[in-house]
């Protein structure tokens, strides 16, 4: 019997929202709340028989054997569109200069970004806009196909129904991210410009590096600007004077 939701959440103030988005559509409902995997881990085996698991802007991998010990499936709300997977998908969405993004919904399997889609939500990237403010339209949109798609998660105990529609690109990954942030002192300028526009955020914690003659410079922002490099990791001999 389909009578939990299992909601892994990025943070625990979105958890509010989503569980009384579904307790509407279904008052009958109990809720587990997760942002970790060892919150997860500790969740019963007789409620995950009862459950369907809803993962919504994590970054956690759920096991095998959790998703297969759930009753009434998973199913994961991706910041991206089909086309691109992955980690950080904004950062390298504005890399590539995409004209369009959006949001998908699909089931979860052991390998992330990679199940069947069943939601999928697109939109224009306006002219001008930053990463930042990329994401933050994404996380709208996302919200809003999660409200879309609520009473169907919350009152129907089968499979949803996948669109048809395929992944595809290269699925990002934090190493890839940090490898466009380490940039060598022979860099094209263009291509330079080009990744301090899409990544220049330190919101993810890896921060834009150049290398020069052994020195590795960081650079800093000031307001959104990119303001003036600053040593981050010299040699010795770098710093004689």
């Amino acid at each position: 019997m389909f009578d939990t939701i299992i909601l892994l959440t990025g943070s625990r103030d979105q958890q509010l929202a989503l569980s009384e988005l579904l307790r509407a559509h279904n008052p009958a409902l109990a809720f587990r709340f997760a942002v970790s995997l060892q919150d997860i881990e500790a969740i019963e085996r007789d409620v995950l028989g009862r459950s369907r698991l809803l993962a919504f802007t994590t970054g956690v991998i759920v096991p095998a054997d959790i998703l297969q010990a759930l009753g009434h499936g998973a199913y994961n709300f991706h910041p991206a569109p089909p086309d691109y997977p992955g980690w950080a998908p904004a950062h390298f969405a504005m890399y590539d200069g995409a004209t369009r993004f959006g949001a998908t919904a699909h089931v979860m399997e052991t390998r992330v970004d990679c199940g069947p889609i069943v939601g999928v939500e697109t939109f224009d990237i306006p002219r001008g806009v930053d990463v930042r403010g990329l994401e933050q339209m994404t996380f709208v949109r996302l919200a809003y196909l999660f409200w879309r798609m609520s009473r169907d998660l919350a009152c129907h105990a089968g499979p949803l129904p996948a669109l048809g529609v395929s992944w595809s690109g290269a699925k990002s990954t934090r190493q890839m991210y940090a490898a466009m942030c380490d940039m060598s002192a022979d860099i094209d300028p263009a291509e330079m410009a080009r990744r301090i526009r899409a990544f220049h955020d330190d919101f993810r914690g890896i921060p834009l590096t150049l290398n020069l003659h052994g020195t590795r410079f960081q650079l800093m922002s000031a307001a959104g600007a990119v303001g003036e490099p600053r040593t981050v990791d010299a040699p010795a001999l770098a710093l004689a004077s």
